[in-house]
């Protein structure tokens, strides 16, 4: 079953070594049947086989003791990849318990495992959502019992009050620090609320007392970075590798048009058109198709990486992985990471978000900033259509928007006339 998720062979034998080596079949299996998409599983398999590998130098074939996995999450200096590696874990105890000396609670040991069984049921079933964002309700729906249980000991979830509802939103939104961590616990908070009532157990419909957090879209400006910034880390790219000809040529389209990681991943050979210099983006996250604007600077570096850096392999898809077996990039983190790589190359400071959307959000800035209109001159080149009435739309030719992007001035195609001579 491991193979459904990677086919590279030396992939293969480093996921089946350390002490989960014999259940990552299992544990793939596990991650199928549930559902889940085929990057997050890849990644969840990836977090169980580092642990493994490190439990494997500690106890060997023997059962993996509690403090070897408190020694593991104890060598993460961050929270982030603690939380993912803690979730891994889980994962692994539930399929192969035998494994660990401390083997997770059973439905015995656990009064409110099958209530929560069957709200994870009514969350598939009914609301349809994805396993991962089923995860994080069903942690908030446990949370939630927890409290009435250290609170109301002994009470029936069928005598829960308003009074004792708002008693226990109060005490989870004083345990968060960010407005979306705020209105997370109270939308979980009254999703459980609501299958409460849907499911018969309890007679009233305490979701609607349950307050609305105030949240605002777009209340704080987005991490971005300075112009002379972006200019100054694609200009460190050297063109004199394939890598780094892919490097630049990724880092220019991201910059000069906006295009988000996925859009850039599913682009394809057809969709650039180098007479009108024009990138096609199918199905955006508006689930529409829009038109990018290409300048000559970007465009010859397109051109330069078709024509002598892209790798001899049949698929339509235009940025390749270099990393055997070639092919395109089946996830956001390659794009992300060359991003990154790049930027701190150019001597560029990264805060704790960097990745392709940064480039997106320093677009934006830069277009603002030059006093574009936010209704169609910005919407209309990152999101590719207006957004209210227009005042003052962005020209079709890109020598406005050239204008805009200063430091990237307009420079010839000096590889346009072979490309288009290999397309016809």
């Amino acid at each position: 079953m491991l193979e459904f998720y990677f086919s590279y062979g030396g992939v293969l034998k480093r996921l089946r070594s350390g002490a989960l080596g014999g259940e990552m079949d299992r544990l793939a299996e596990h991650f199928f049947r549930l559902g889940y998409k085929r990057a997050s599983a890849k990644i969840y398999l990836s977090r169980i086989a580092r642990f493994s590998r490190f439990a494997g130098t500690r106890c060997g074939p023997m059962p993996i003791h509690q403090d070897v996995v408190d020694s593991y999450l104890g060598a993460f200096t961050t929270d982030t990849p603690r939380i993912g590696a803690v979730s891994a874990l889980g994962h692994a105890r539930r399929v192969a318990p035998e494994r660990f000396i401390i083997a997770v609670p059973s439905e015995e040991d656990d009064p409110d495992a099958p209530l929560l069984a069957s709200f994870s049921d009514y969350l598939h079933r009914v609301r349809g959502l994805e396993p991962n964002t089923r995860e994080g309700v069903l942690l908030g729906g446990r949370r939630f019992l927890d409290w009435c249980r250290h609170h109301h000991p002994g009470q029936d979830i069928e005598a829960l009050t308003a009074k004792q509802v708002l008693a226990a939103v109060e005490y989870r939104l004083s345990l968060s620090t960010t407005s979306g961590s705020r209105t997370a616990a109270t939308s979980h908070i009254r999703t459980f609320l609501r299958f409460l009532y849907w499911a018969g157990r309890h007679h009233q419909d305490l979701a609607r007392v349950v307050p609305r957090t105030p949240s605002w879209r777009l209340a704080h400006l987005p991490p971005r970075l300075a112009w002379d910034d972006v200019r100054h880390a694609i200009d460190a790219i050297g063109a004199t590798t394939p890598v780094g000809i892919r490097d630049r040529a990724v880092l220019l389209l991201l910059a000069t048009t906006g295009i988000r990681n996925g859009e850039l991943r599913a682009i394809r050979l057809r969709d650039i058109d180098w007479r009108t210099g024009e990138v096609f983006v199918r199905r955006t996250k508006g689930k529409r198709d829009r038109v990018v604007p290409l300048l000559e600077e970007t465009g010859a570096a397109l051109a330069d990486y078709i024509l002598r850096a892209r790798p001899k392999v049949d698929s339509p898809y235009l940025f390749l992985s270099f990393t055997p077996p070639m092919g395109p990039f089946k996830c956001a983190a390659p794009v992300s990471r060359i991003v990154r790589k790049r930027l701190r190359h150019g001597g560029v400071e990264l805060g704790r978000v960097a990745g392709a959307h940064l480039l997106r959000h320093s677009l934006a800035t830069q277009l603002v900033g030059q006093r574009r209109p936010i209704n169609e001159g910005l919407s209309g080149i990152l999101c590719g259509g207006p957004v209210s009435s227009v005042e003052e739309p962005l020209a079709k030719d890109d020598g406005e928007l050239c204008l805009c992007l200063d430091p990237f001035p307009r420079r010839p195609f000096p590889l346009l006339g072979r490309v288009v001579k290999n397309e016809i």
